[in-house]
């Protein structure tokens, strides 16, 4: 009895294994756990190519590449900044948290590629073209109105459209090469209530248009929230571009929502979609979808799977977040693409060149807040679990002023150093309450710290706690744990930010040496 039962765990052993091993071979979902929302994906011969939203943040709408719809690299991005005002500078007490560029649309036409955008905050629509999306340079042009989650389309006669709306969908007609709105071409509600194939109790209209043509047809994507359920999509199909639609309530399941459809070289399909999940912000999944009776069908029985038959990821590193070392070689850009600041940077005041193998971050102004400081360089964080650190010089500090690494979301965690009266404090600065509180400070004596942020996003249980070392060796966690939240309005999931800033005099100046993720 007992070989038998010996016999029996080994080879129950040897099952779960093989299992395990095959499901690690294989791709997972979510394919991307970090803030990606609002994709738009497009396949060119053997490659993918993926827009998303990073709103307030510049350089903005990053420009990802993959071979395998698992594996992504951000390769560009769209614009340097979106425009030069007072709420995109942080100046003023403006800012754009939320706002800046919404959904992006990104299509692939007669050897050009064009990204789509829109801004509430300059109430402009934006077109960027460029043949070379890994190098540029960028065609720009902007024009008013400011037309809600466009979805740009090339159709095959040569006229060019934009679909856009909340609830209400309406076509414009764009000029042929999309520079603006086309004098006398079609401008009319083509879609009353978009929402209606997901009842009529709807707290959230159907909005994030993404319109695609196979075989002849036009299939319109949108996202509708009915109210008590949840993130739902709902696709729309017509003969003509113009009409009629009709409209089926497409996919239901754990609120994963929003997007479109791509193709694989070898006739596969998948839905694109994102999922709200906490504090770490909206994560993208592939949904495996087959065609019935000239329908999209989503899911596996109407499921998201946990794996697909995809090659397996290689992690985020260092395609979407990495570690930096500010060591730069002749010829290299002065930020890998992985960087992006909040807001509108002042160039003048910061520097990777001053002082060799360092990011310099210089204070220009007097601020009291992180919110409204510029210059604070920042990049995702990640599930299930990260941790992002750093080592500052903080010997050319200046009185009132405050540098260290924060974890930026409106209710922010921060550990740094003050500088106040001569003397310097290791602090930790919670905001989870909606207001910033000093929840622990430690004297310091030297001139060089390190500083740790980590993150637990795993079951959403959201958590955060902060570190130093005076050694590198040796952390000491500081203050008390930030519970984050993904809150209005800062629209974005939580990031790792460096900042220094100033509360009393500008002009000084701290050298962070290196920035590594884990």
């Amino acid at each position: 009895m007992k070989l038998k039962y010996s016999l029996f765990v080994v080879l129950a052993s040897t099952i779960l294994n093989t299992l395990a091993l095959a499901q690690s071979d294989r791709a997972q979902n979510p394919i991307i756990w970090a803030d990606v929302p609002d994709m738009s994906m497009i396949r060119v011969g053997d490659t993918y190519f993926m827009s998303s939203t990073t709103m307030h943040m510049s350089p903005g709408v990053p420009i990802m590449k993959s071979k395998d719809l698992v594996n992504w690299q951000i390769v560009n991005y769209a614009y340097q900044i979106l425009d030069d005002v007072d709420a995109l500078n942080l100046d003023n007490g403006k800012n754009a948290y939320g706002k800046g560029s919404w959904a992006s649309s990104i299509r692939y036409h007669n050897g050009m590629f064009y990204v789509s955008t829109f801004s509430q905050t300059t109430g402009k629509t934006y077109v960027y073209s460029t043949k070379y999306i890994e190098k540029g340079p960028w065609n720009e042009v902007s024009f008013s109105p400011s037309l809600h989650d466009n979805t740009l389309f090339f159709d095959d006669d040569g006229r060019v459209y934009m679909i856009t709306g909340n609830g209400k969908l309406r076509i414009v007609e764009l000029n042929a090469d999309a520079s603006g709105i086309k004098p006398g071409g079609e401008d009319k509600v083509i879609i009353e209530n978009a929402s209606l194939p997901a009842g009529n109790n709807i707290m959230l209209g159907a909005e994030g248009s993404q319109l695609f043509k196979v075989n002849g047809k036009y299939y319109l994507f949108n996202i509708t929230w009915p109210r008590g359920g949840m993130r739902t999509v709902v696709i729309h199909r017509a003969e003509k571009i113009t009409g009629p639609w009709e409209g089926r309530m497409a996919f239901q399941d754990l609120g994963v929502a929003q997007g479109g459809m791509v193709d694989t070289p070898d006739g596969k399909w998948y839905a694109y979609l994102f999922r709200d999940f906490g504090s770490v912000g909206r994560i993208p999944y592939l949904v495996p979808m087959k065609w019935e009776d000239g329908w999209p069908v989503i899911g596996i029985e109407g499921k998201v799977p946990e794996t697909l038959d995809l090659p397996a990821s290689n992690g985020l590193i260092p395609g979407i977040v990495a570690s930096d070392e500010f060591s730069r070689l002749k010829g290299d850009p002065a930020l890998p693409l992985i960087w992006q600041w909040n807001h509108n940077p002042d160039n003048s005041l910061w520097s990777v060149t001053q002082r060799k193998g360092y990011l310099r971050l210089k204070t220009g102004r007097v601020d009291t807040l992180i919110v409204s400081a510029r210059n604070t360089l920042t990049q995702r964080t990640f599930g299930p679990e990260c941790s992002g650190s750093t080592s500052i010089d903080v010997s050319n500090m200046k009185d009132g002023d405050f540098a260290g690494l924060a974890l930026l979301q409106r209710k922010f965690g921060m550990v740094g150093i003050k500088y106040s009266n001569g003397s310097k404090t290791i602090v930790m600065v919670s905001a989870q309450s909606g207001k910033p509180i000093e929840v622990q400070n430690i004297p310091l004596t030297r001139k060089t710290i390190y500083l740790k942020a980590y993150c637990d996003f795993r079951e959403r249980v959201d958590i955060a706690s902060f570190f130093y070392s005076l050694d590198c060796k040796t952390w000491t966690q500081i203050g008390s744990q930030l519970k984050m939240e993904y809150s209005m309005p800062h629209f974005m999931g939580y990031r790792f930010g460096l900042f220094n800033y100033a509360t009393k005099t500008p002009g000084g100046y701290v050298d962070f040496d290196w920035f590594r993720v884990k």
